[in-house]
C-alpha cells in the first residue's frame, strides 16, 4: 500500500472544536508550572539519583507498543520523560509553542504521578513519566487499542475503521474522527476525554492529506511511535532543503 506523505500543518485546533474553557478549567487542577521549571532537569533529589540506571534498563528489553509510543519523547533515553522532553518532542514533530507547552503540562501532570515506581520520592512539580510503567498511566475514554499491559490489540484497531470510516474504508475524515471521539467518551471522565481529544486532533491536524483524510497506515504508525520519528525526520529534511535554497 502506497505511503502517503505527511503534511506539516498548523497544530492548533479549530475554534469550531468543543469549548476550550473546559480544558483550561481542567489545567487549573494541576499545580502551576513555569516554562523555566520545565526547561530545567538538573535539580534532582538524592533519591532520584539512585534510580536512573534501573529506569534506563527498560530499553534493554523488548518494549511494548505503548512503551514504543512514548519512547520518542524520552529524548535522552534514560527511561524518564520530563515535561521539558515532552515539550521538545512536540516541537520536533511540528507543534507550535503554545500547544507543546500545554501538552507538556497536561500529559506529564496527568500521567506522571501514575507511573512513579513504588517507594520512589519525586520532587514537587517535576511530573516525570516513567517509560517502564507507562501502562499504569492509560487514560479512559480511549479506543482500547492498547490493553491494560500496553500491548496492541489488532481487533480494536480494526474496529476504529469498521465503525467510523464511512467515506473510505482506510481513512477518517474530520467528521468521522469527531464521531469516534464521541463514541469513546466515558461518563464523568473529563481528563480522559481531554486526553483523547488532544491526541486525535493533533494527529489529524498534522497528518491529514490534501483532501482531509487521516489514513489508516498513519494511525497505525502512531501506536508504535514510528510516526513521530518520521515526522521529525521530515521536518529536519525540510529545514536543510530550505537552507540550501
Amino acid at each position: 500500500q502506497a505511503t502517503h506523505r505527511i503534511r506539516n500543518r498548523s497544530p492548533f485546533i479549530s475554534p469550531a472544536s468543543p469549548p476550550w474553557h473546559h480544558y483550561f478549567s481542567l489545567l487549573a487542577t494541576f499545580p502551576p508550572v513555569s516554562l523555566e521549571s520545565m526547561a530545567s532537569k538538573s535539580a534532582v533529589t538524592p533519591k532520584e539519583k539512585e534510580e536512573p540506571s534501573s529506569m534506563a534498563d527498560v530499553y534493554n528489553h523488548e518494549l511494548t507498543p505503548l512503551q514504543k509510543h512514548v519512547a520518542f519523547f524520552d529524548r535522552n533515553k534514560d527511561g524518564v520523560i520530563h515535561p521539558s522532553e515532552t515539550y521538545e518532542g512536540f516541537r520536533a514533530i511540528g507543534c507550535g509553542v503554545a500547544l507543546s507547552a500545554f501538552s507538556a503540562v497536561f500529559i506529564n501532570g496527568l500521567l506522571g504521578p501514575k507511573t512513579i515506581p513504588e517507594n520512589m520520592k519525586v520532587g514537587a512539580f517535576k511530573f516525570p513519566i516513567y517509560v517502564k510503567n507507562i501502562h499504569k498511566g492509560k487514560h479512559g475514554s480511549d479506543s482500547g487499542v492498547y490493553d491494560a499491559n500496553g500491548r496492541f490489540v489488532p481487533e480494536k484497531f480494526e474496529e476504529i475503521f469498521k465503525k467510523h470510516a464511512h467515506t473510505r474504508p482506510d481513512a477518517l475524515t474530520g467528521k468521522e474522527l469527531n464521531e469516534l471521539l464521541q463514541a469513546n467518551r466515558e461518563p464523568n471522565d473529563l481528563k480522559g476525554r481531554v486526553g483523547g481529544f488532544t491526541e486525535w486532533k493533533v494527529l489529524y491536524s498534522l497528518c491529514k492529506d490534501k483532501e482531509g483524510f487521516l489514513h489508516k497506515e498513519t494511525v497505525r504508525a502512531v501506536y508504535d511511535g514510528s510516526l513521530f520519528v518520521k515526522l521529525e525526520q521530515e521536518r529536519k529534511q525540510a529545514k536543510e532543503s530550505a537552507k540550501k535554497k
